[in-house]
Formats: structure tokens, sequence, C-alpha cells
């Protein structure tokens, strides 16, 4: 009795507590929700006007498709199943790989758009106006975010929120650090701005050489770990053309091969690309 009091005093303190404890808090604790990562995602790839609900759309008419042209083939729900997943993933992995080809193509941008920065600023145009002239002078791809930053500063004149929505636009961690790098020469009042501008763009060609040079020279482990993922897959799929394999697969020793094998190749190709891109990372971090 006495240990049952107890616990109901513990569970009632814990839920005093919990109580206790600012939404904010528990919402920065947990995170980013899914949507908003997806979201993120999503401007990352240069898809800003598709909704993370159209991306789930796609992804659960792929999984439909893909369970049944797999069952109708084979003949077994089972393995229809197992293709499903990898269909509905789909989509998501098509965006992953866009991102990534957006930032390596903005990569190569971004030095010029800091070049056209230190030029303007030399010219004597004001830190906004810079920024604004980019819209006509700049990389065509960037040319319509920093067009709407335009719009903004004319309508708003508020150069620091502005700044945060021209962040939100273009979506790329080496537009973060020139804007932020932006926004602190102007808060202190830095007196030579085209100097912190020239020093910036050298820092990003040599960043974007030194990235260029590791991941070419990694780019066969990432291959290798897509091909570990997928060659096990398609020797599944045209095994699964043969009436003795299907029997085989539908039973409950199949489906627990299958599942197990699904999960140890999505594990392995997770840990093996995390393996290649580390080097990476710390060696441009250096």
């Amino acid at each position: 009795m006495g240990a049952l009091v107890g616990l109901l005093v513990g569970i009632g303190g814990l839920l005093i507590w919990r109580s206790g404890t600012p939404r904010a808090d528990l919402d920065a604790r947990r995170g980013p929700r899914l949507t908003e990562r997806v979201a993120e995602l999503l401007a990352a790839a240069g898809y800003s006007s598709v909704s993370p609900q159209q991306l789930y759309a796609v992804s659960v008419v792929t999984t439909v498709t893909g369970f049944i042209l797999a069952a109708g083939i084979s003949h077994a729900p089972v393995i229809g199943i197992a293709f499903a997943g990898f269909a509905g993933y789909a989509p998501f992995a098509l965006v992953r790989m866009r991102k990534r080809q957006r930032t390596t193509e903005l990569r190569e941008l971004w030095p010029d758009v800091v070049d056209n920065l230190a030029s303007a600023v030399r010219a004597g145009l004001s830190l906004p106006e810079a920024i604004a002239q980019i819209a006509l002078r700049g990389p065509e791809q960037l040319r319509p975010a920093f067009a709407r930053f335009a719009a903004d500063h004319r309508a708003t004149g508020r150069f620091g929120e502005c700044l945060d929505r021209l962040k939100e636009s273009l979506a790329d961690p080496t537009a973060d650090r020139i804007i932020e790098s932006i926004r602190v020469a102007r808060e202190v009042g830095a007196t030579d701005l085209g100097r912190l501008l020239r020093t910036l763009s050298s820092f990003l060609r040599e960043d974007a050489r030194t990235r260029a040079e590791l991941e070419t020279r990694q780019g066969w482990t990432i291959n290798a770990a897509r091909l570990g993922l997928a060659a096990p897959w398609i020797v599944v799929g045209l095994l699964s053309l043969r009436p003795e394999t299907v029997t085989a697969y539908d039973s409950a020793a199949g489906v627990a091969v299958l599942a197990v094998g699904a999960a140890v190749s999505f594990a392995a190709y997770r840990v093996m690309l995390r393996i290649a891109r580390l080097p990476t990372e710390e060696r441009v971090l250096r």
C-alpha cells in the first residue's frame, strides 16, 4: 500500500512539473515538426510552391501504384507491399536529390553575387540598394528571390525582416552565411564593408573548390551504397517472376526475410552515406 501511495505521489509530482513547463520550451525540445521539415526540404530543393501535403499526396499515389504493379506482376501481396514502400519513398528521394543538385549549383554562383555586392558598395550604393541590384545584375537563378527582397524593402523599409524573408526564400546554407555576415556588418557599422565582402568572396570560392574535390573523391562510395541497396531488391523483383519463388515469399518465413532485409539494407545505406559524408564536413570545417 505504501509503495502504491508513493507511486501515485511521484506521478502527481511529475504531472505538476510538466504542466509548469512553458509550451515554447516543449516545442523547442521537440524540434521542428515533420511538416515543417518537409517544407524546408521542398524550399531547399527549389519547390517552394509545392506544399508538404501535395508531396504526401504524390507519395500515397506512388505507393498505391507500386503496390498494384508489383502485386499484379508477381501475384504476391507481400512482394507488392515491399515494393510499394520503395515507391512511396521515391518522391522524397527525388526531392532530396534535387536539393543536393541545387546546393551544388548555387555554391558556384555565390562568389559572383558577393562580388556584385562589393562592386555596388564601392560605387556608393547603400547596402539595401546593393542587395536589390542582384535582381538585375545577378545570376538568373537567384534574381526572383532578390526581386522579392527589393519589393519587400520598398514596401516596409525594415531591413532585418526583409533579410529573414530572403533567407527563407533562398533556403540555402551558403546564403545563410552571406546574409548573416551582411546583417552583422550593418548592425556593427563596419567601416570597410568592401574588404569584408571581398574576403567573404575568396572564402566562398575556396570552400566551393574544397567541397567539390572531396565530393568527387567520395562519390564512388555513395554510389556503391546506393547500388548495395538496390541490387538485392532487383534480384527479388526478377525472382518474383517465377511461381516457385512467389510461393516461398508468400509464406510467413518469406515475410520475415523481406522485412528483415528491408530494415538491414536501409540501415546499411544510411550508415554508409553518413560515413561517406562525414569526412567532407570535417575537412571543410577545418
